[in-house]
C-alpha cells in the first residue's frame, strides 16, 4: 500500500445517505459492540462530530477510518475492516495523525477483537479497558420469552401490562405519520426527567428527531426497525432497532415507554424482540454510561455476557509523560 503523505484518507462529515453506502464496512468482521451497525454512527453522528473516510490500496476499498472531536482534542475509532486489513487500516490512522493532526494516535471505544487481533505492543501503546462503555449482551430467546426463575419478575410485571391493558393496546412498527406523536411524547418524557436530566439524553433526543426527519434514507421497516405500543390510541413507548447480520446480533438502540405504567417496558422490549428480531441470537442493549440507575436496570435483565471497548493511545514517537497520559484519557 503507497503510504506518501499525498496518500492520506479524505474524511467527510456523516450523513443519512451514508448508512447504505457504508453497510458493506461493518459485516467486514466479527464485532459484538454496539458500534457494528450503522445506525448506531447515525445517532450519535453529531454529539461526537463523526467523520468518514474510505481507505483505498488502488481500486480496492480497504476499510472504514473514523475521525471524532475537535481540532484540538481529535480522536478516532477503531477502522471497519477485514481483520487481515486492519493492521494497514490502523496505521493509516496513525499516519494521518502523526502528519495532518500533528498528535499522537487515539482510539476511543475499540472493540476487543481489534484489540487481540492488532497485538500491539505494550512499549509503543497503552491499552486499557474503558469503564462504563461495556455493552451489555443478551440471550434473544431469553428476552424474547422472558423464561427462566432469573427472569420471572420480568414475566410478572409483563403478566400485569396484559392483564390491564391487553384490549387497550396495540403494536405496530412506526409509521411516517407517527412524528408529530413522538416528538410529543419524547417532549413530555424529557419534561419529566427535570433539571437532572444527563447530557447524553438530550443528544440522545436530538439523534431519535434525525432519524424521523431521515426515515426515507435510513429504510425505516428495512437496515431500521422499530416498534411502538400504543394505548387506546396513543402513543405510550416505543423502540428502535438494528441487525449486526454477520454475528446475529440485535443492537437496542433506543426504548422509551412511559415509567407510569407498570409493565410496560417489559412489554415494548418483549414485543419489538418478537416482532423485529424473533431469530436473533444476541441482544446488545448498550451500555450503562456509569449511571447507577441504568445499570441496575440492565443487570436485572441478567447478561449473558458483555462486549468490552478499549482506550488506545500511542506513546512511541509521542513524547507523552504519564500525567500527559492520563489527561488524554479524560476527554
Amino acid at each position: 500500500m503507497d503510504c506518501k503523505k499525498e496518500s492520506q484518507p479524505e474524511f467527510h462529515h456523516f450523513h443519512a445517505g451514508d448508512v447504505a453506502r457504508y453497510a458493506k464496512f461493518y459485516e467486514l468482521r466479527s464485532n459484538l459492540t454496539s458500534d457494528s451497525t450503522p445506525l448506531e454512527s447515525f445517532l450519535w453522528r453529531k454529539y461526537f462530530d463523526a467523520r468518514a473516510a474510505v481507505l483505498r490500496d488502488g481500486e480496492r476499498e480497504l476499510g472504514l477510518l473514523w475521525l471524532y472531536g475537535t481540532e484540538d482534542e481529535p480522536y478516532a475509532a477503531m477502522p471497519l475492516a477485514r481483520e487481515e486489513d486492519l493492521p494497514a487500516c490502523f496505521a493509516a490512522l496513525q499516519r494521518y495523525f502523526r502528519e495532518v493532526l500533528k498528535k499522537p494516535l487515539i482510539v476511543k471505544l475499540a472493540d476487543e477483537g481489534a484489540v487481540r487481533a492488532l497485538q500491539l505492543p505494550e512499549d509503543q501503546y497503552l491499552v486499557e479497558e474503558e469503564e462504563n462503555a461495556a455493552d451489555y449482551l443478551y440471550d434473544g430467546n431469553a428476552l424474547r420469552a422472558l423464561s427462566g426463575r432469573k427472569l420471572h419478575k420480568k414475566k410478572n410485571h409483563y403478566n400485569n401490562f396484559i392483564k390491564n391493558y391487553g384490549e387497550r393496546y396495540t403494536y405496530r412498527p412506526l409509521e411516517p405519520g407517527d412524528h408529530e406523536a413522538v416528538l410529543r411524547f419524547l417532549e413530555k418524557w424529557r419534561d419529566g426527567k427535570g433539571d437532572e436530566v444527563e447530557d447524553h439524553l438530550d443528544r440522545e433526543v436530538e439523534g431519535i428527531h434525525d432519524l424521523l426527519n431521515h426515515g426515507e434514507e435510513l429504510d425505516l421497516g428495512k437496515s431500521v426497525s422499530t416498534g411502538a405500543i400504543l394505548i387506546d390510541g396513543e402513543l405510550a413507548a416505543f423502540s428502535v432497532g438494528s441487525l449486526n447480520r454477520r454475528d446475529n446480533m440485535a443492537v437496542i438502540h433506543i426504548e422509551k415507554a412511559n415509567p407510569e405504567i407498570d409493565g410496560l417496558y417489559q412489554a415494548i422490549n418483549k414485543e419489538f424482540l418478537c416482532h423485529a428480531f424473533p431469530e436473533a441470537a444476541i441482544i446488545n442493549r448498550e451500555d450503562d454510561v456509569g449511571l447507577e440507575g441504568l445499570r441496575k436496570s440492565k443487570q436485572s435483565y441478567y447478561p449473558c455476557g458483555f462486549a468490552k471497548k478499549y482506550l488506545i493511545l500511542e506513546r512511541k514517537g509521542a513524547d507523552l509523560s504519564d500525567r500527559q497520559i492520563q489527561a488524554e484519557m479524560q476527554y
